[in-house]
């Protein structure tokens, strides 16, 4: 199974002047109208460490993906008259063969060509979590310290540290702009970004270099690290506990001693939290904002969250804790389930527009 696994992989590898520089989304020969015949930069990501985990490892292909998506940045980001930031990496990309000439030209789109035309938040986020499992797995520093990557560093997090009306660390995105690239109702400040986020700045904050991108970024990665991970620990939180408290706000709380600091209002709680949070175990909710708690549960941002160390030691038992729990629930007979519960009936209808790809099992 394993060795028809990686021949699978070998012949989706995507190749630009005789290099492999990433991997098909799906080996489909149907798939051209739905982009799975292109390059992904998240769906890459999983290819990429498969690829430096094997023995020896394929190096060649992760450096190679590194270093074009890299390039890909640096173009004029252009979706009908308006211009999208310099940081902003590409959501895919594909190889084009002149059938006359015989060569090769890269095709990249940054959301405007994404069905919804969302930019993607979590690409950027992705190329520097691979990078930084491509140093530590290689121990080659040589990458990651080229000028050309610092600045493609500096650029993807100076898309997020831009000063703005924020008044909490957490990074406010659209829907479609990550994994969950259709409409959910995760527009905010979704827990799967935010956790990329925090993984993100990390990451970058062993590789990056003072004298190429300046103390004053580095010195504003070290307070959004803590700011972020405290506000995530105690915002974000539901266990049991966290539960009854929630139940018993008190609304219109105003001044710095006010303990409901986002006014929600606890008739807000839906049913199944009361009976899919555990005595023992607790999760990192969907989403944080003003009189709206999204209490769904998401796997690919508690996962993260575990990973990236967003948790406490505490908290990453009390998911284990949950999943084992809610088992049936949450993984049944397939891999894992992105979200749970499902929308269906009249709440589906409201939240993805009729999205025929997000009926429950999707």
């Amino acid at each position: 199974m394993i060795e028809e696994a990686w021949e699978s992989l070998w012949r989706s590898y995507v190749f630009f002047k005789g290099k492999p520089v990433g991997t098909l989304a799906a080996l489909d020969p149907g798939a051209e109208s739905l982009n799975y015949n292109q390059v992904f930069v998240r769906d890459f990501v999983p290819t990429g460490l498969a690829c430096l985990m094997v023995d020896p490892p394929d190096k060649e292909i992760v450096k190679n993906f590194l270093l074009k998506t890299l390039h890909l940045q640096g173009w004029e980001k252009r979706i009908d008259e308006f211009t999208l930031g310099e940081g902003v990496m590409p959501a895919s990309f594909k190889v084009f063969r002149d059938s006359k000439s015989g060569k090769d030209s890269l095709i990249a789109d940054f959301g405007g060509s994404a069905i919804g035309r969302v930019a993607p938040v979590d690409s950027g986020f992705w190329w520097i979590i691979l990078l930084r499992s491509y140093t530590k797995s290689t121990g080659d520093y040589t990458l990651a310290e080229m000028p050309e990557v610092q600045s493609g560093m500096k650029l993807i997090l100076n898309l997020c540290l831009s000063d703005g009306f924020d008044t909490f660390p957490t990074l406010l995105c659209a829907d479609g702009c990550s994994m969950i690239d259709r409409r959910m109702g995760i527009y905010g400040s979704p827990i799967e970004i935010q956790a990329l986020f925090f993984f993100a700045l990390r990451c970058a904050r062993q590789m990056l270099k003072a004298e190429r991108v300046g103390k004053e970024l580095i010195e504003r990665i070290d307070k959004l690290i803590t700011a972020l991970s405290y506000h995530i620990q105690t915002y974000y939180w539901l266990d049991f506990t966290q539960l009854n408290n929630i139940y018993r706000y008190k609304t219109e709380e105003y001044s710095h001693t006010a303990v409901n600091k986002f006014n929600v209002i606890p008739e807000s709680i839906p049913d199944w939290v009361f009976d899919f949070v555990p005595l023992r175990g607790g999760y990192l909710i969907g989403n944080v904002s003003p009189a709206r708690m999204d209490f769904r549960w998401f796997l690919v941002g508690n996962c993260i969250a575990i990973l990236s160390c967003l948790t406490t030691p505490a908290q990453a038992t009390a998911i284990m804790d949950l999943i084992e729990e809610h088992w049936g629930d949450l993984i049944g007979e397939m891999p894992s389930k992105i979200t749970y519960p499902a929308l269906e009936g009249h709440e589906w209808r409201i939240v993805t527009g009729f999205d025929p790809k997000n009926t429950r099992w999707s």
